[in-house]
């Protein structure tokens, strides 16, 4: 699928929190801004038609939480 580029502008402090939040998950900003964008539109029924959902992460469960940690137990 083609991508076009574009300004965003957002306050230091959301992307700082983006940032933190991509690497945890190992994706660029713009991979994670892309991934909350898709499952929002999803979530709210909008997802474009014949769009799969995206792979899950093998170390995350099927809500996308980290599995539980055997040492909590």
């Amino acid at each position: 699928m083609p991508r076009k580029g574009f300004l965003l502008r957002l306050p230091e402090e959301l992307l700082d929190e983006l940032r933190g939040w991509a690497a945890q998950e190992m994706r660029s900003v713009n991979g994670q801004i892309e991934y909350v964008l898709r499952r929002a539109l999803r979530e709210a029924g909008r997802a474009p038609r014949g769009e799969s959902p995206p792979p899950r992460r093998a170390d995350r469960g099927p809500d996308g939480a980290p599995p539980d940690d055997p040492a909590d137990s």
